[in-house]
């Protein structure tokens, strides 16, 4: 296969604003849920990953798409299978 020449950034936009504009608003919508809910979400665990991600977001950095899936994923365990294999 040949390589192609990247796409222009207006025809990324084009195709894409609609869809990353709906992601970012539900996104906004979910951190307005936490922030109004009882209790003290903001001390959990998963809203200091949330707060992290966010900022990888705005970093303006290449690779956040493997940066947030590494910050949002477990560890690799090599042994995986065997915890998930039915006892026999």
């Amino acid at each position: 296969m040949a390589d192609r020449e990247p796409r222009p950034a207006t025809c990324v936009l084009d195709q894409e604003f609609l869809i990353l504009r709906a992601k970012a608003l539900e996104l906004a919508a979910g951190l307005d849920r936490i922030q109004r809910a009882p209790g003290d979400g903001e001390h959990d665990a998963r809203w200091e990953k949330l707060q992290r991600a966010l900022e990888i977001l705005a970093s303006g950095e290449d690779g956040r798409a493997e940066r947030l899936q590494l910050l949002l994923s477990r560890a690799y365990d090599a042994e995986w299978l065997a915890k998930f294999e039915p006892a026999r």
